[in-house]
């Protein structure tokens, strides 16, 4: 019998653990990563892509232990986040921030020996500025959410830079197109948890309502994904093709942003939402294909 409950509570930790790596967030942002790596590479490397995918879960999931660590009091408040870990008391602090330097450990060592140090170095930038900078931010206004983007965009440009060991206009470009569409993304997660954020004392939104001038600031970022959708073909990065297919995933896209400021519900934020899930990886798959 103690056996049995030695074994129930070791099962509860690791699933506690687990669920510390966010890891459907985990697994889009390291399917971004590698989307740049694939980009880049002349050859496809798979046994590169399984370490690159391990490395990504590592600091993505060491950026979203720092993110609950800090926001472990505010996620109590809210019912989509009070079960996690943390406010239930099913990990400590102590636990949490051990495991988050393990994996950071890891990520650091798999970055440096197998890929280069540039990338290390954009993947330990994103994870200081997802944790140290965004996280504390979050709880000052709307800047909160246009740092967030910073680090938000970094995983295509620190897989292509794994590959090419160098910066340049391309990797930037792929940093430019998952830095926009960050904002109608998250703006319409900000709608749908609006006052759940209120009630934690945090501002997601451009606007202090949800209403047709909050709607309308959604729509003009979300403009920004039709040109910037055309770069990786004008640097010759792909085809016409994609470049097609990525003005018309921005356009459908922004259409659902004009059909928010007509009807500013719940309801046109949860499609908006969707729509922003389908968007980024149809576009990066579609890129992927039509690569020059």
């Amino acid at each position: 019998m103690e056996r049995l409950l030695s074994l129930d509570i070791i099962g509860d930790k690791a699933k506690a653990y687990f669920e510390l790596l966010k890891i459907k967030l985990t697994l889009a942002v390291v399917f971004s990563g590698v989307f740049g790596y694939g980009l880049a590479a002349d050859q496809i490397d798979w046994l590169k892509i399984g370490v690159l995918i391990i490395a990504s879960i590592a600091i993505t999931g060491a950026a979203n232990i720092i993110n609950q660590i800090i926001e472990k009091d505010s996620d109590k408040v809210m019912k989509r986040t009070a079960g996690r870990p943390l406010p239930t008391g099913r990990l400590s602090v102590n636990e949490a921030a051990v495991f988050a330097f393990i994996l950071f450990s890891i990520a650091c060592y798999l970055f440096v020996v197998c890929f280069n140090v540039r990338a290390a170095a954009l993947a330990v930038l994103s994870l200081l500025l997802y944790g140290f900078v965004y996280t504390p931010l979050k709880r000052k206004g709307q800047i909160a959410v246009f740092v967030g983007a910073l680090p938000g965009a970094f995983p295509p440009m620190i897989g292509w830079v794994a590959a090419t060991n160098h910066y340049g206009l391309e990797p930037g470009i792929l940093f430019a197109i998952q830095f926009f569409w960050q904002f109608p993304h998250f703006w319409a997660i900000g709608w749908l948890a609006f006052d759940e954020y209120k009630k934690a004392g945090i501002q997601m939104m451009p606007g202090k309502e949800k209403d047709t001038q909050t709607a309308f600031r959604i729509m003009i970022y979300t403009l920004f994904l039709i040109p910037v959708g055309w770069l990786p073909y004008m640097l010759g990065m792909t085809g016409i093709n994609s470049a097609l297919v990525a003005m018309l995933g921005g356009i459908l896209f922004l259409a659902q942003t004009f059909h928010l400021m007509k009807t500013c519900t719940d309801r046109a934020a949860l499609q908006m939402m969707f729509g922003s899930l389908l968007y980024l990886p149809i576009v990066q798959i579609v890129y992927l294909l039509d690569k020059v």
